[in-house]
């Protein structure tokens, strides 16, 4: 193994294994896991050197946020996301401006930089991280919630802003006539790229992934999916745009595809490492020596910087609809600078902006800052009044449903019309792509996924579902998936297709709260029409369905209790007594059937 192998075997093994143990410490003392990873970087890296530049590292972490804004977009269809334009354009933009502009003569008057300089370093320091405030989100368990997606609008405004933000670096820094007509140039090509992107999403990407579910290679998914978000990712880097906002683009394109699910549960493996990653990342590249040397302006800069953020943040929530919790909890969400600063400071110090030296200091002012965050969550207990947490509706297509329906055979198409004509919301997923295809075609949506993995029906919605459906049609996968749930989520509603009598017994034993064979129905119903076409009427045919139906749920009764052969005193002294279902080979054979049991072929 050469040398540089060896090297980077060793820092991974470093790096994984700083992860392993700061994420329960922290987690043990309350803290959050992102301020660990933070705390594991620095000790590898400033501390003990053991790694030294993180630059490579940073840049492949910062996948972590690709794949997060991918499974970001997949649970925003279209139609949600035009809902949230207003908090986008109207939020967003306010904050950016409004911050950006106080920062901006904040700078100024430090005498930190002239005007021009103060401009970058005040946008730059206006924008915050993706990254930390949705992970702090997501373990919380706050996406959802209404004061989380007003944060996701501004985190969404800011990283389309980096364009314009880099076209004024650009203008104020550049000393040629064509530098005006150069960003609006520049402009244009994102824009068509963001066009292209969503084009491509809505009319390649399905048809893609129906080719590739029918080969049934589950890596050949996992290559797919990937191949998807890192190419959208590199498709916005190359006209200027950040990589996060392609990989966002492409997941709201496919957030209406039948394979969303899917999709989400085979990139979540890889957002999870990398964002952990990301965040040691930037615990590695803190420059020490360039805080202990502007030691008193940090400690004054890092606080002021997060206190007007969160000032202006807090005023303009208010003002905007928010109450004083929600106004809170985004204010205290997003003070900190962010990882699009540094590419901004960047930029300036190369165009002459600012200096070097000045883009050092603000750099680790962003960094302190990032490393300040997961702090917020303490404070923003203290500052919240107490009353009920308001959340919005959890109405995502699929994830929030009321019904999640695992198999969409013939039984489950009928259930689901009378589900979705009383207008309930209904996540149907399926592992077979003729199916989903076939589904489409008489208007049905349903999700391309296998009910059979956990991290599938996580991503399906299971933890928000009222009631889950299991309609898969063999025995052994129904028994599995019911097996899995049961044990994951022990007070999950479970409704299930039986195959027969038997299976029905063994579901109620697994405690379902409700279970039906397949052919009951349909067969008690064919009966009925049978007989009264035979001169019986309908009164009286209904009242011999009803009646067999009784005893046969008795008997089930009994035998769940009993075992299979039990009750069968109960087939005697009733009025109709059911020939053998096959054709007797002697006279004894005539003598009384097990009829009920006789159903174990499907019924």
């Amino acid at each position: 193994m050469s040398t540089g192998a060896e090297a980077l075997f060793a820092e991974t093994l470093l790096l994984l294994g700083g992860a392993i143990v700061a994420a329960p410490v922290f987690r043990k003392l309350g803290l959050s896991t992102v301020l660990g990873y933070l705390a594991a970087g620095v000790v590898i890296g400033p501390i003990a050197h053991l790694i030294t530049g993180s630059g490579d590292i940073l840049a492949v972490a910062e996948l972590g946020v690709v794949f997060l804004l991918f499974i970001i977009g997949l649970e925003l269809k279209p139609t949600r996301l035009w809902h949230m334009r207003h908090d986008i354009f109207g939020l967003g933009t306010g904050q950016v401006v409004l911050t950006g502009l106080v920062l901006t003569g904040a700078c100024v008057m430090a005498g930190l930089t002239d005007w021009r300089g103060g401009l970058v370093a005040g946008f730059g320091l206006a924008l915050s991280s993706t990254a930390f405030a949705l992970q702090i989100l997501n373990d919380n368990n706050e996406l959802n919630s209404r004061h989380g997606q007003r944060a996701f609008s501004i985190l969404l405004l800011q990283d389309i802003a980096i364009v314009p933000l880099l076209a004024m670096v650009s203008i104020l820094g550049g000393n040629t006539e064509g530098d005006g007509q150069s960003a609006l140039v520049d402009i244009a090509i994102s824009i068509a790229a963001i066009l292209a992107t969503i084009m491509a999403g809505r009319f390649l990407l399905t048809p893609l992934f129906q080719v590739i579910a029918r080969t049934g290679a589950r890596e050949v998914m996992i290559a797919a999916a990937l191949f998807v978000v890192l190419g959208s990712a590199m498709l916005m880097h190359a006209v200027g745009l950040s990589m996060a906002m392609g990989a966002f683009l492409s997941g709201v394109m496919l957030a209406e595809s039948s394979y969303r699910h899917e999709l989400e549960a085979d990139i979540e493996p890889f957002r999870g490492l990398l964002l952990a990653l990301f965040f040691m990342a930037v615990g590695l590249s803190m420059q020490l020596d360039v805080i202990w040397n502007n030691l008193v302006i940090i400690l004054i800069a890092v606080p002021a910087l997060m206190a007007i953020k969160a000032g202006i943040l807090y005023g303009l929530c208010r003002a905007t609809g928010s109450g004083h919790n929600d106004a809170i909890r985004i204010a205290l969400l997003l003070p900190q600078g962010g990882e699009f600063g540094f590419v901004l400071f960047t930029t300036a110090a190369v165009g002459g902006l600012i200096s070097t030296a000045t883009s050092s200091l603000l750099i680790a002012i962003v960094t302190l800052s990032m490393a300040l965050m997961p702090f917020g969550s303490i404070i923003t207990r203290r500052l919240i009044s107490e009353e009920t947490r308001e959340e919005i509706e959890e109405d995502f297509e699929g994830a929030g449903s009321d019904v999640l329906i695992i198999g969409f055979s013939r039984f489950a198409q009928i259930a689901a019309q009378i589900l979705l004509a009383s207008g309930r919301d209904v996540t149907i997923i399926d592992d077979s792509a003729d199916r989903i295809r076939q589904a489409a075609s008489f208007g049905f949506r349903i999700y391309f996924g296998d009910g059979g993995r956990l991290d599938v029906l996580r991503a399906a919605g299971i933890e928000r579902a009222k009631v889950i459906a299991v309609c898969t049609q063999k025995r052994e996968i129904t028994d599995r998936i019911v097996d899995m749930i049961r044990a994951e989520y022990p007070d999950a509603r479970l409704f299930v297709r039986a195959y027969d009598r038997v299976h029905s017994i063994s579901l109620r034993k697994r405690d379902v709260e409700y279970e039906l064979r397949e052919t009951l129905e349909s067969g008690l119903l064919f009966g009925r029409r049978t007989i009264e076409a035979l001169g019986v009427s309908e009164d009286e045919a209904y009242a011999i369905g009803e009646d067999i139906r009784r005893r046969d749920e008795e008997r089930l009764k009994i035998q769940v209790a009993e075992g299979l052969h039990a009750g069968r005193h109960m087939l005697h002294n009733r009025p109709v007594r059911p020939e053998p279902l096959v054709k007797p080979k002697r006279a004894t054979a005539l003598s009384e059937p097990d009829p009920v049991d006789a159903d174990q072929d499907g019924a």
